[in-house]
């Protein structure tokens, strides 16, 4: 898919390179498909809120899409929340095997 190689190859890699210093950790990507379309959810870490405010300014619950983000979606969401983490369980016997 266009729009998922676009992430993984193009935008989180320079979005860790000018962001990392910055705050940035990270990025989780879901993916469901809706049989005529395809969904997904994009969760992005950064160390703190005030990191978050940093890269997307004061209006921050707006999303940040590049211009060629918006030509391969068919839709995107106008208004993001922001979370905490309150809580992270790894399988370690998994972790272990993905490590092999």
């Amino acid at each position: 898919d266009a729009y998922e190689s676009y992430l993984k190859n193009e935008l989180f890699p320079r979005v860790k390179q000018e962001l990392g210093a910055r705050g940035y950790r990270g990025f989780h990507l879901l993916r469901h498909d809706r049989g005529d379309e395809v969904e997904f959810v994009t969760m992005v870490w950064f160390e703190s809120l005030e990191a978050v405010k940093g890269f997307a300014g004061a209006n921050y619950e707006t999303p940040v899409i590049s211009e060629k983000a918006q030509k391969l979606l068919s839709h995107y969401a106008d208004h993001c929340v922001h979370y905490e983490l309150a809580g992270f369980e790894r399988n370690q016997q998994q972790a272990k095997s993905e490590a092999l």
